[in-house]
Order: structure tokens, then C-alpha cells, then sequence
């Protein structure tokens, strides 16, 4: 699908923008969100003991497929908001090192994870806390996942350097198409070819594969304002160092995604005595806490060209008026899953075909699990503009504290009060107590980083009229 014209990130409504920006952001978030929960709800399907079982083993693959993930944010989400910043000083040139420097970084950290995944695929499964029956699962989903590793690194590290030119329904069709495709072959594969989980791992990377192509060949096209050049794929240190500073904090965030699941993983099968039911149990809570956490982080990146462009620029009221949109619209998402969940938390054993065993523990245990949901709208959305206005420091220790700093030692501590209740209610007390200081830390800090670069604009306009 052709979009009709570029739109222009300084001079076209700010309303305007924020809408074409980041519902197609949004929306290839939402779509995104399929990939981890098809697979699943496909699996639930599966008869019992086996679904039970499967859904837990993709529930202690997944933060491994979250590490792989994370890799490609760190280039993608690193170097996207630079190449904007390079477009809005109009430094075209600089915007296409930046891309190629990121083209580069993508594939050798694809070809490093493949070996990896392959070569130590069954241990990582049990490192990873797979209680005893469900190593199996995981182990055959994983390696067959992990052949596909490279499409997983071009399609979704790829994809921010096409949203910030402003193509952003061209970035959702790169997740739609291989999200759709995901949907039609899972139970092809999963029931008709009687392949199971291995069947679901397999659609996965092939519908990834079609998704990298079509990412890869929007830089051979006319319109985009950098392309591949293997002039540029050695980059200079600066240059990478820069990609991967700015990036860390995307990074961490799903690098610390992945751990926290460990431990949760980890600790369950200790308080619980080794019990599947409440491995399966979380990774449908998990799955939920993802439903309002990507389209919350999608609408922060879908802002990302504007609030970049604009910080290069200068212009301080575009983007302040960009982030109040934005805050006002993740606020209304946040404390609509945050209804959800202590109404209706049924609702999410449902989606998945729980068993009596465990729709009683999403019951019991989701409304404390994810009643911290109600402050995502700052911890997912506010912190990544901070990304885009090229805070990588602020981003960093935000990224850290909801997980490692506040999350990780809860969930180890809170089981010695509470047992494995306190497993999930550690998750509660953490993403509160982060989002409130994230949403404190960037309305405070907003305000200064905006005045300063306004100072450090005006000086070096007046240098250049000294010269």
C-alpha cells in the first residue's frame, strides 16, 4: 500500500501528526502483540495435559525470544531517533551513516544469536526455570525458533528507521503482514500437519522471514531518504557507540523484561513444588500485562519522529503539545486495563482455554499482578520519549528501576511473608511505585531539557553569524 505524500514533521498539525504517527504505531504494536499470543491461544487448544504443558513452555521461551528482541531495539531504537535528529538539522548524509552503521550492527548481532540459541538451546531452557515436564516443549519450540533468528533482528530492527522518515503505515504493514501470515499458519502446521508447538515456532519464523523482506525493501525505494550503501555498513566507533548508548535504554527494558520472567519462573517452581499449573498461570498473566505494555510503548515510539524532529529543530511548543496528547491517550488505556483486570480477570483464562486448575489461580492472583497497570501510561510511554529527546541517561535508570531495582528483589523477598502469593504481588507493588516516580521524573526534567536546547541552539546560530 502506497502512502499519498511525506508528511512534514515541522510545519503539519501536531494533532495531526500524533494521530497518523502513532496509531499506525499502535496499531503494528497490537499486531506485534499477536506473534507472542497466538501461538499460545493456538496451543491452549491442543488436549489435555499437553496444553497446559505447552502453553508453560512457551511461557519460559518467551524471555529468551524477548532477548533476541531486545538486541534489535538496541540498534533500531537507538538509531532511528538519531537519523531523525540528523534529518531535522538537515544533515541527510549523517542520517544515512547512522541507518547503514545500524543495517550492520543487525546482522552481526542476528548471526551471534542464532549460534547461540542453537548451540545451547535445551540448557537455556532449564536455566530459564522450566519445571521438569514442560523442558521438552520449550526446548523444541526454541531451536526451531532460533533458525530464524536473523529475520527476527532486519524485520523489527528495521522497522524504526522506516517510521522516523514519517512512513509509519508502511512500518505497521511490516508487522501486519507477518503477523497475519502467523495467524494462518499456526493451525496449519500446529493441528493439520499434527506438529504441535514445534508447528507454532515454525510459523513464527516464516512469517518473521516475510516480514524482514518486506522491511529490507523499502530501502531500495525512491522515497526513503536513506538506503543501504556497503560503503557505510563499517561504521565508526563514534558512530555505533552513539546507536548503542541511546538504544541501551529500549535494551534494558527488554533485557530486564526477560530476567523478570526468569525469576518468576525460577521462584514458582520453588514455592510452588514444581507445580505447571503456575507456570501457565503466570505466562497468561504476563501475556495480559503485555496487552496494555506494547501498544503503551508503540504509541511512545509512534511519537518518536515528531518529538526528535522537533528537538532538533528547536521547537519546544511542538512537542510539548505532542506529549500532552500523548499522556492523555496512554492515561485512558492504562486505567482501562486496570478495570479489566479487578472486574472481569476471567476474561484472560478465557483467551487462552485454561484449564478449571488454571483459571482458578488467574482468578485469584491477576487483580494484585496487574493492578500497577494504572501507572503504565508514564512507565511505557513518557520514558520512551525521553528516547526521542535523546535523554539516555534519564532513559537508562527509569528502564532500571521498575525491574531490577524494585521488581527482581521483591519477588525474591515478598515469598518468605506470603508464599508464592508473593510472587505476584511483587509485580503489583513494583510497576506503582515505578510509574509514579517516572511520571514525577519527567514532568520535572521535561521543562529543563527543552530550555537548554533551545540555549544551545541560539548560540550556535549566533556563532554561525559571527563567522
Amino acid at each position: 500500500m502506497r502512502e499519498k505524500k511525506k508528511i512534514d514533521l515541522g510545519k503539519d498539525r501536531v494533532g495531526v501528526l500524533v494521530a497518523k504517527l502513532a496509531f499506525p504505531a499502535v496499531l503494528a504494536q497490537v499486531i506485534n502483540l499477536l506473534y507472542n499470543l497466538v501461538d499460545r491461544m493456538y496451543v491452549g487448544a491442543l488436549p489435555e495435559p499437553e496444553s497446559t504443558l505447552a502453553i508453560a513452555g512457551l511461557g519460559v521461551v518467551f524471555p529468551i525470544t524477548i532477548i533476541v528482541s531486545a538486541f534489535a531495539n538496541l540498534v533500531g531504537l537507538g538509531g532511528a531517533p538519531l537519523a531523525s535528529i540528523a534529518l531535522g538539522e538537515k544533515k541527510g548524509e549523517q542520517a544515512s551513516r547512522v541507518f547503514n552503521a545500524g543495517a550492520a550492527m543487525l546482522l552481526v548481532f542476528g548471526v551471534l544469536l542464532t549460534a547461540a540459541v542453537l548451540i545451547f538451546c535445551e540448557p537455556l531452557v532449564r536455566l530459564f526455570g522450566a519445571p521438569t515436564e514442560v523442558v521438552p516443549y520449550g526446548s523444541s519450540y526454541l531451536f526451531i525458533y532460533g533458525m530464524g533468528t536473523l529475520f527476527v533482528m532486519l524485520s523489527l530492527g528495521l522497522n524504526p528507521f522506516i517510521t522516523a522518515q514519517g512512513f509509519s503505515f508502511t512500518a505497521m504493514f511490516t508487522v501486519a503482514i507477518g503477523a497475519l501470515l502467523n495467524i494462518a499458519l499456526d493451525p496449519l502446521f500446529i493441528f493439520v500437519f499434527d506438529m504441535g508447538v514445534e508447528g507454532a515456532a515454525l510459523a513464527t519464523i516464516l512469517s518473521q522471514a516475510v516480514s524482514a523482506v518486506w522491511a529490507a525493501a523499502f530501502f531500495f525505494r525512491k522515497k526513503t531518504a536513506y538506503r543501504f550503501r556497503l560503503s557505510q555498513f563499517l561504521p565508526p566507533l563514534r558512530t555505533a557507540a552513539r546507536i548503542l548508548f541511546l538504544g541501551l535504554s529500549p535494551f534494558i527494558m527488554s533485557v530486564t523484561e526477560s530476567a523478570i520472567q526468569i525469576v518468576f519462573n525460577v521462584n514458582l517452581v520453588r514455592w510452588s513444588g514444581d507445580d505447571p499449573n503456575y507456570t501457565a498461570a503466570l505466562t497468561i498473566m504476563l501475556s495480559a500485562v503485555q496487552m496494555v505494555c506494547m501498544p503503551l510503548n508503540g504509541l511512545g515510539n509512534g511519537v518518536q519522529p515528531l518529538v526528535s524532529y522537533n528537538y532538533g529543530t528547536g521547537n519546544s511548543a511542538r512537542i510539548k503539545s505532542a506529549v500532552k496528547m500523548v499522556t492523555v491517550v496512554a492515561l485512558c488505556g492504562s486505567v482501562s486495563v486496570w478495570l479489566l483486570s479487578l472486574l472481569a480477570p476471567q476474561v484472560y483464562g478465557l483467551m487462552f482455554n485454561a484449564s478449571d486448575a488454571v483459571m482458578e489461580l488467574v482468578c485469584r492472583y491477576t487483580p494484585v499482578f496487574m493492578m500497577g497497570t494504572v501507572m503504565f501510561f508514564a512507565q511505557m510511554t513518557l520514558q520512551n520519549v525521553f528516547v526521542a529527546l535523546n535523554q539516555a541517561k534519564i532513559s537508562i535508570f527509569l528502564a532500571c528501576l521498575r525491574k531490577v531495582i524494585l521488581l527482581i528483589p521483591l519477588c525474591f523477598a515478598l515469598p518468605y511473608a506470603f508464599g508464592v502469593a508473593g510472587v505476584f504481588y511483587s509485580e503489583g507493588i513494583a510497576d506503582i511505585l515505578a510509574g509514579v516516580i517516572t511520571a514525577t521524573t519527567f514532568f520535572t526534567m521535561l521543562p529543563r531539557i527543552l530550555k537548554k536546547r533551545e540555549r544551545t541552539l541560539a548560540l550556535e546560530r549566533a556563532a554561525g553569524q559571527g563567522m
